[in-house]
């Protein structure tokens, strides 16, 4: 059965500055802020969130589809995503727009700046979720606007049980939207900032928003995971990598280890203990598909 992942498909410039931003920022300066950074280190990869919980899905067998907008430029995208065995049939191409483009610049702390152009993403809504087609769950990552909304409306029409997984598009929102969404949803995923950000808007405790769902997870990054279910918590311990080299796809390499357990019927903390593994795998390579499995999943 497969997973329709609803979210993004972007093209990521990937810059690494070797100092701290910390250290170029002046705290009493901001409201004339003028900075420049030296980045000796310059890559494009392929990213996105639907192409990059994809490639972690497919990685541990199982079967994503992506749903998502490519601009005029994107032929490369569906290249790569054949190459990899996965269906371009939910995937679509607006001309004369160009790609979802995210220009990423890391410190040596793993601090991140982004600059996200939307480009033909901002059209993902004219993609529609059917009842059928063999999908078991889903997933809304971050998308565009109309999209995120849409689509979510769309997957509780169909019956398909889908996870809300709000990411940087989460303040787009305002808190009645928002819990539309967690209303809608089977499961919610922020990390520990997004979950503040929801808790605030919608005026909901985590653990009142558990209630509210199958489960919540929070992820925290270094520090593993918390797991809700009916107002209870567990944490699930991180992984530790081999090597801490780009956090940049981590998120989503977790995502798609969530959704190859929602899919076999895993209880939520063994799906969270499989995505902080994926996690410690993806953090230790360089771009946000690159990494390969030194497991077989059971």
């Amino acid at each position: 059965m497969a997973a329709l992942i609803c979210g993004s498909l972007a093209f990521d410039t990937i810059m690494t500055f070797e100092g701290r931003f910390a250290e170029q920022i002046l705290p009493d300066q901001l409201h004339i802020l003028n900075v420049s950074f030296l980045v000796p280190s310059l890559r494009r990869d392929f990213g996105g969130c639907a192409g990059n919980i994809a490639y972690s899905l497919k990685l541990l067998g199982g079967e994503p589809l992506p749903m998502a907008m490519l601009g005029s430029d994107g032929a490369d995208y569906l290249q790569r995503l054949e190459s990899l065995g996965i269906s371009t049939r939910h995937v679509g191409q607006v001309p004369e727009t160009y790609t979802a483009q995210a220009m990423i610049m890391t410190d040596r702390d793993n601090n991140q700046i982004t600059a996200f152009h939307p480009g033909a993403m901002m059209q993902a809504h004219r993609n529609r979720i059917e009842a059928g087609g063999g999908v078991q769950v889903g997933i809304i990552a971050p998308d565009g606007r109309d999209a995120m909304l849409e689509h979510a409306a769309q997957f509780a029409a169909a019956g398909i049980p889908f996870v809300f997984d709000p990411g940087q598009g989460l303040p787009m929102f305002n808190g009645e939207e928002l819990a539309r969404f967690v209303e809608q949803a089977a499961w919610v995923t922020v990390n520990d900032y997004e979950g503040k950000m929801l808790c605030d808007r919608t005026g909901w405790t985590l653990a009142e928003i558990s209630r509210k769902v199958r489960g919540l997870v929070v992820t925290l990054g270094a520090q593993g995971c918390e797991v809700w279910v009916e107002g209870e918590k567990t944490h699930v311990p991180a992984v530790a990598p081999a090597a801490v080299v780009d956090p940049t796809g981590c998120g989503d390499a977790w995502r798609g280890a969530l959704l190859f357990g929602l899919e076999k019927g895993w209880p939520l903390v063994r799906c969270a203990e499989l995505g902080n593994r994926v996690g410690a795998l993806k953090i230790a390579q360089r771009g946000p598909q690159n990494y390969t499995l030194d497991f077989v999943p059971q």
